[in-house]
């Protein structure tokens, strides 16, 4: 299979050398398809290179953007920026009327208003024009969803539901790897190249779980700490969801146990210690000491003897890479860091204190485990209301706080915490714009947020609740995609 794919991927290279003398927007399309069916890491410096053209040409020649249709425009725009090129939202002041607002013809562009609404997604603040886009495609793309025939109907609400610069990459592949299929303008060899290539993959994927797994009963949680829940598929997915590329399968493993560690740390907080065992842990921890935890509970040595294990087994890693000075001080301070906002926590729930959401945020940035996560890959958000989670004593959730510090309904708290999401999201869009940070670090952070939106969008918890994600697991980790035979002359035929 790997031979396949070797020889399919020098082919989809041929076909970035023939776009040369393509049109702009055939060159955009194959760079589109080639992003959503998640090969893009084989083609980065093609696709930079393609887009650094098109980028100094836009800027050179204005008539490109002066009569180019709804459709193209925002591809170019999307395609633009998430590569990290400057281009303004000026280009879109052609669709609206004297009156200033997007004209109502454009609704009977189906494909143009989907574009568009993928494109203002990459808004940053001050953007006028790309908020109001967002609303006039999001109400007209709504109800065209229920007048279209079935196939452009699922089409138009997967887009709705979540678009493609905050999707997961390793689950928009497999979902476009269908829809690519059925267009009949595909590309057999880049498609039949993302098929080999996700199965690959997939396999790589299965084999990491296993070590993760094996690791897992190796360490004996489930009996050595009885508050421990067995769930080893949800840390790894929000692993997998970070970065699913063949050169970070290390990490992966690593990130993965260590997102079962936290979960491990959270329990302990949450379901087990009391108040005076939590806060001599929580100096054990902040010393970095054993000696502390002689008079603790067997399992809660257990969880302190765990981190400390994958903390040394994370440095024996980044030391052989060279990457340890930079990689082990913030994890060991993010680790520090969460310990003393789980006490915090701890303390408010005994305490029956419900924070303000400030305080609330205050403390999130603490507990929140994603920086800590971020370095962990590298070196090798939480709005949701828990419900699931709050059938057992827990602090008040993001909107509880909301809702009580400003006297407001629970939809009302909704809208709020979403607003400071989607502010989150501009702020990620601007920095994005005027860094000289690599992209593939931007990358693993995008991916983190983008993780974030999926396993706690609707209000749910997927991570807490993994019955959550019974519909996607398989997908990804278990059924292969079909790769029906072709013959040799039609598969490679240019």
């Amino acid at each position: 299979m790997k031979k396949q794919a070797e020889t399919l991927k020098g082919e989809v290279k041929k076909m970035f050398l023939s776009s040369v003398n393509h049109s702009i927007s055939q060159k955009l399309k194959l760079i589109d398809s080639i992003q959503r069916l998640g090969v893009s890491y084989h083609f980065e410096h093609e696709i930079d290179e393609a887009l650094k053209q098109i980028h100094n040409t836009v800027n050179n020649k204005s008539t490109i953007t002066a009569d180019g249709d709804l459709h193209f425009l925002a591809l170019l725009f999307r395609l633009l920026r998430q590569q990290g090129y400057r281009i303004s939202s000026d280009i879109f002041k052609k669709f609206k009327n004297e009156q200033g607002k997007f004209n109502e013809v454009l609704v009977n562009d189906v494909q143009g208003l989907c574009s568009l609404y993928e494109a203002a997604h990459l808004r940053a603040h001050g953007e006028d024009i790309l908020d109001e886009a967002l609303d006039f495609t999001y109400s007209h793309l709504k109800l065209l969803a229920n007048q279209l025939n079935p196939s452009l109907s699922a089409q138009i609400n997967h887009c709705l539901r979540q678009t493609f610069h905050k999707r997961v990459t390793r689950l928009e592949a497999r979902y476009h790897i269908t829809v690519y299929e059925e267009d009949p303008s595909h590309e057999e060899i880049l498609l039949t190249f993302a098929k080999v290539e996700f199965n690959i993959l997939q396999k790589m994927h299965q084999k990491e779980i296993g070590s993760i797994t094996k690791w897992w009963k190796h360490s004996n949680f489930g009996t050595r700490v009885p508050y421990a829940r067995d769930r080893l598929v949800e840390p790894y997915f929000f692993s997998l969801g970070m970065s699913y590329e063949p050169q970070d399968t290390n990490g992966r493993i690593i990130v993965g146990k260590l997102i079962i560690a936290i979960s491990l740390l959270d329990d302990t907080y949450d379901a087990y210690g009391t108040i005076q065992e939590l806060e001599l842990f929580t100096k054990a921890i902040l010393r970095w000491d054993n000696s502390l935890i002689g008079s603790l509970p067997q399992c809660m040595k257990v969880v302190f003897d765990t981190i400390v294990e994958l903390h040394d087994e994370i440095e024996m890693v980044t030391v052989k890479s060279g990457k340890s000075s930079f990689v082990m001080p913030p994890i060991k301070q993010g680790i520090c860091s969460l310990a003393e906002a789980y006490m915090v926590e701890a303390k408010w729930c005994h305490e029956g204190y419900i924070p303000t959401y400030d305080e609330y945020k205050a403390n999130g940035i603490l507990t929140s485990v994603l920086p800590l996560l971020a370095i962990s890959l590298l070196g090798l958000g939480e709005f949701a209301t828990k419900k699931f989670e709050q059938q057992r004593v827990h602090v008040a959730s993001a909107v509880e706080c909301y809702m009580k510090q400003y006297n407001i309904s629970q939809q009302e708290a909704y809208n709020h915490i979403y607003k400071d999401v989607e502010d989150c999201w501009k702020v990620i869009n601007e920095e994005c714009l005027k860094t000289d940070i690599p992209k593939f670090v931007l990358n693993r952070v995008i991916n983190l947020a983008r993780i974030c939106e999926f396993i706690y969008e609707n209000h749910e918890d997927k991570f807490t609740n993994g019955e959550l994600l019974k519909d996607y697991i398989p997908s990804l980790l278990i059924d292969s995609i079909c790769i029906e035979q072709q013959p040799s002359e039609k598969l490679f035929h240019m």
